[in-house]
């Protein structure tokens, strides 16, 4: 069952090489399961008992489920479609005399970039084509074994084992072609979109990793692939949410762009994407500017983002008593510098989630002495504030090219998020909360 479920996700990696592709990945799902799509563009007429789904920038999404008996406060769970990358430049071909053509790189988020040199790239990602009085967006992907970031030989870089520090500029730039491949990338960037070279005027493409996705270990334990954090709670939310009716809440799912570099974008959980949501669901639903600010403070968020498993040969890295593990549940993250949005409250109410659901829960924080990184918690109640916890599951190679999680946590997940979307709960008053 649970390797069923870790293929399932990798299945997902698979057809979700960029954020673009992760949305249309996921609003395709969302069709199969009866949603609606809607557009920012229009007026949105809603229907008691209704789903829905809207996207923002091709590379956002926000689902939700209505309950047939009018307006209720909100379940939701947000999560990012985005993964440390290498994006093209607007002048991407960069050639070394004529012999070589290189591809022009520049990082995107907070990549180990060692672990992207020698092995199998490809390209992918969106071209803005003009096609007569209109611009249409379509997505690429070359999907073959296109370039190659090649390491120095030991015997020119003798310390590239000590130590050595990489050079975005000089050490990361893609291997494409010979010098005689100028051009060839436009061209087969037209030809994956459907479009002329000529008609293109606009692109956002992306280096990924090839490599598929793989189970391994003792008794099949753990899986490697790509873009894990945050694919993995990206698509257990998804799955939590497509299956969990809507009959005390408003069940949302959210999936942002742009959480590795901020989130302070259009379509980052920074941008008024949720609030305007929100908004736009009460005034449809006959619930006034009063009313949607009341039903927020009775509402909850789960904000899911992945989490550091111990290490197994740097133990020394991690708090001694607040440690977690693969395939041994949902972690619940902390920080007293707010850097996790947890607190007192979020913890004991997702807490009784995981009991309800019988999921074990783990704690993680953080040495005393190591910084920690954040998440989109925080940044989306910015926006709308609401009681929001940290969680994620517990992987190793956060920001790898290729990352590794456990098999059994998949399943945990969805069970743990299933429960968050069904189990009563609401808030009396501040500081006191009704359960069960």
């Amino acid at each position: 069952m649970y390797t069923n479920d870790a293929q399932g996700f990798l299945q997902f990696v698979h057809t979700s090489p960029t954020a673009f592709h992760a949305v249309e990945t996921v609003a395709e799902m969302l069709r199969e399961k009866g949603f609606t799509a809607l557009n920012e563009t229009s007026r949105w007429t809603l229907a008691a008992g209704g789903k829905y789904y809207v996207t923002r920038n091709l590379s956002s999404v926000l689902a939700f489920a209505l309950p047939k008996e009018g307006m209720q406060p909100f379940r939701i769970v947000a999560s990012h479609s985005d993964s440390p990358v290498f994006k093209l430049k607007p002048h991407a071909e960069s050639p070394v005399g004529d012999n070589y053509l290189r591809l022009n790189v520049e990082r995107y988020g907070g990549m180990i970039m060692s672990s992207w040199m020698d092995r199998p790239l490809s390209i992918a990602g969106r071209i803005l084509s003009r096609q007569g009085d209109r611009v249409i967006t379509r997505l690429v992907d070359l999907g073959r074994d296109a370039v190659l970031i090649p390491n120095q030989p030991i015997h020119f870089c003798r310390d590239i084992n000590d130590g050595y520090k990489y050079n975005p500029q000089v050490d990361m730039l893609p291997l494409y072609g010979e010098g005689n491949a100028k051009g060839a990338l436009l061209t087969e960037v037209a030809q994956a979109g459907g479009v002329e070279p000529d008609s293109i005027i606009g692109s956002d493409l992306f280096v990924y990793v090839r490599t598929p996705g793989s189970v391994w270990g003792a008794g099949n334990r753990f899986f490697s692939c790509p873009r894990i954090d945050d694919l993995e709670c990206a698509f257990t939310s998804l799955l939590a949410f497509a299956d969990a009716p809507a009959e005390r809440h408003v069940n949302v799912y959210a999936l942002f762009d742009n959480e590795e570099v901020g989130s302070a974008t259009k379509q980052g959980a920074a941008s008024t994407f949720l609030r305007d949501t929100l908004t736009r669901i009460a005034l449809a639903m006959g619930t006034d500017d009063a009313g949607l600010r009341a039903l927020l403070t009775r509402s909850m968020m789960v904000s899911a983002d992945n989490a550091h498993a111990l290490h197994p040969n740097h133990p020394e890295k991690f708090d001694a008593e607040n440690r977690v593990y693969m395939n041994q549940g949902v972690v619940i993250k902390h920080n007293a510098n707010q850097k996790y949005t947890t607190d007192g409250v979020s913890e004991a109410l997702f807490s009784l989630v995981c009991q309800q659901a019988g999921v074990p829960v783990q704690h993680f924080a953080n040495r005393s002495d190591v910084p920690g990184g954040s998440t989109l918690g925080n940044i989306a109640n910015l926006q709308a504030s609401m009681n929001t916890v940290d969680i994620g599951l517990a992987q190793l190679a956060m920001h790898s090219a290729y990352e590794t999680a456990g098999v059994e946590d998949v399943a945990y997940m969805i069970r743990a998020l299933r429960a968050f979307y069904t189990m009563p709960m609401d808030v009396l008053e501040d500081g006191i909360f009704s359960v069960g």
